[in-house]
């Protein structure tokens, strides 16, 4: 018997070729437009950038599909209620850009305590100004928020710098190259311990606004902030207010509320802020491992086995 996929047609030349033949493929755009007829279709594959009318045009178009795939590692985007009351399996892709965002979060660490922005501005001035006070990332203390493929990742690579470590997470048990775990109810006493807070922790309606200004004043008035995550984890008037007046030394935010970032705000210009555009996972591996990882429960779903990165829909992740 063939089994129907839907594939966006960003993803679909890469996946095809290593499929077996009783897998039949159909196309979809951006937009929510079928090269063929999807009734018959089980499994869907979206790509980044869903729109909300593209998703619910192919729950209304296929109506005996039982398994959703992203390729994003965050679905609070995809569990609406319309979405819910499909009672479909959601896998994600969590883990695939976890070297990549560990990577930018240990490249953010160094261009903080080794004043990169300072140095070239003397660059840039042709000024040869010895005495700038740089740090080293040795014994400093690494907070890190969420502990899951990505937290790890940048666990690993903080020990190797020789970073103390301490992590948080929803059950805390001890994890390889932590120091400390602490539960949800606990993680607010280890805020004045950090010289380095990254956030990666998924957004659900709990971690909404967890970094308020409770939080940011409990910081120590040295401490950096990173986050990688989803912007909507921070309270950004909190944080601004933290930044303008000091309560922390700088932050590198990869995430905001609003994407793109709006001309006019604020943190554009700030001289203690990174911005960049949502591309901390980025990377040349990045489609290939997207692919794998998709193959691998393909073969799965087909030989009733169980799937890899099943998302708990009540718990968001």
């Amino acid at each position: 018997m063939l089994l129907k996929i839907i594939l966006p047609v960003e993803l679909a030349a890469e996946i095809e070729p290593h499929l077996p033949s009783d897998v039949v493929t159909i196309h979809v755009d951006s937009d929510g437009n079928f090269d063929d007829n999807p009734q018959d279709a089980e499994v869907y594959m979206n790509w980044y950038y869903l729109k909300k009318t593209t998703l619910y045009k192919v729950l209304a178009d296929a109506p005996k599909l039982r398994w959703h795939h992203t390729v994003s590692a965050g679905v609070n985007h995809l569990l609406t209620p319309t979405f819910l009351e499909r009672n479909l399996i959601l896998t994600n892709s969590a883990g695939v850009n976890a070297i990549a965002v560990a990577e930018f979060v240990l490249t953010f660490m160094l261009y903080h305590t080794k004043q990169i922005v300072a140095l070239q501005t003397l660059q840039h001035q042709k000024t040869w100004v010895k005495g700038l006070e740089l740090q080293e990332l040795l014994d400093k203390t690494l907070l890190i928020i969420g502990t899951g493929h990505v937290g790890r990742e940048i666990a690993q690579r903080a020990k190797a710098f020789g970073m103390k470590v301490l992590g948080i997470r929803r059950h805390p048990q001890p994890l390889p190259a932590f120091d400390q775990i602490v539960g949800l109810d606990q993680w607010r006493s280890l805020l004045p311990l950090a010289d380095y807070l990254v956030i990666a922790i998924p957004l659900t309606s709990d971690t909404q606004g967890m970094i308020d200004e409770l939080a940011l004043r409990a910081m120590d008035s040295q401490a950096y902030l990173i986050n990688v995550a989803r912007g909507a984890i921070v309270d950004e008037p909190a944080l601004l207010k933290a930044l303008t007046e000091g309560w922390i030394r700088g932050a590198a935010l990869d995430t905001f509320v609003r994407e793109p970032l709006p001309l006019a705000s604020p943190f554009w210009s700030l001289p203690n802020v990174f911005v960049t555009p949502h591309c901390a996972g980025t990377s040349s591996q990045l489609r290939s491992r997207l692919v794998a990882l998709f193959l691998d429960n393909l073969n799965r779903y087909l030989s009733g086995l169980p799937l890899r990165n099943v998302v708990n829909q009540k718990l968001g992740y």
